[in-house]
Parts: C-alpha cells; sequence; structure tokens
C-alpha cells in the first residue's frame, strides 16, 4: 500500500532520509554501492543503522537494509520490529523485502527506485505468503540525492575498470 507519508510526517521523513543518505556516504567511502539504511521506532528514535557491506564481508546478506534490521532487533531484543519504519536509499530487493514483511515492520521509505534488483520487478511472483502489500510503502524521499551518489559509484567504477 503506498501512501504520501509516514506517522512522523513529511519534515521528519526527509530528515531520516537525509540520515540514509549519510550512511549511504559512508558505504561510498569505502568503495561500496552507496546505499545507507535505518530504522525508526513508533517513537521517532533511530533503533538501526547500516550501510552496504557486500564487498567487505564478501555476503550478499550485507545489504544496508539488513544491517539496519539486525541493529534495531539487538536494540529491541526482539526480532519484531511492530510500529518501526526502514528508511533506505534505493528500493530494496526481494530478500529485504522479504525481511521487512517477516520482522513486521510497518512500512518502508525509500529513495531512489532500483531498476535491476528493486522488489516490484518480482509483482508478478507468487509471494502471497510474504503478504507485501502488508508493508505501507512510500518513494521518492530524497530520490536525487540517492541517485545521484548511485550514478557517481557506478561512474567511478567504470572509470576504474577502463
Amino acid at each position: 500500500m503506498h501512501k504520501n507519508a509516514t506517522p512522523f510526517g513529511h519534515e521528519r521523513d526527509q530528515q531520516y532520509m537525509k540520515h540514509a543518505v549519510q550512511y549511504a556516504h559512508k558505504a561510498y567511502e569505502q568503495d561500496e554501492v552507496p546505499i545507507g539504511a535505518l530504522v525508526v521506532d513508533r517513537d521517532g528514535a533511530i533503533i538501526g543503522r547500516g550501510y552496504n557491506r557486500v564487498e567487505a564481508l564478501s555476503s550478499q546478506t550485507a545489504h544496508a537494509e539488513i544491517r539496519a534490521i539486525v541493529a534495531a532487533t539487538k536494540k529491541r531484543n526482539d526480532w519484531r520490529l511492530d510500529g518501526c519504519w526502514l528508511y533506505v536509499t534505493l528500493e530494496p530487493c526481494t530478500m529485504c523485502m522479504g525481511l521487512i514483511t517477516l520482522s513486521r515492520l510497518e512500512g518502508v521509505v525509500f529513495g531512489a527506485p532500483s531498476p535491476l534488483f528493486g522488489y516490484r520487478l518480482d509483482k508478478d511472483a507468487d509471494n502471497w505468503i510474504y503478504r507485501k502489500d502488508a508493508v505501507q510503502i512510500i518513494e521518492g524521499i530524497c530520490a536525487v540525492q540517492a541517485a545521484e551518489l548511485l550514478k557517481k559509484f557506478f561512474q567511478k567504477q567504470r572509470k576504474r575498470r577502463g
């Protein structure tokens, strides 16, 4: 289900996403695909943060979303993240969307769309068990900043390869 703002309001959504963009910059500085994420609880406190570490950890499970969710579950001492929202600079992939749903997050706010790996590419797949529509989705918050950082990263990678 798509909507325009979280319970925190559009201004706070912008602030949280700017914070996620800062984490994407950390990934960029470490030569990782620049994706940042954070989990915000129902009171508006940031309880989990993460940025992409796939290359450094040699693991496809080191996505920013997963790292932020794991940090939040440790902080809460509970795998259930009821009432929490995930802010991430890039549209989550199907793997991350499955985790988001299974973690019982209330919603996801993402910046830039992902035409290669975004969860919406699998919209026709039979994933009814995960009830994707149960998670509220808000897209396009700080999309320009997120997309520009991604473009800059991939331009740098192409120059390096030659």
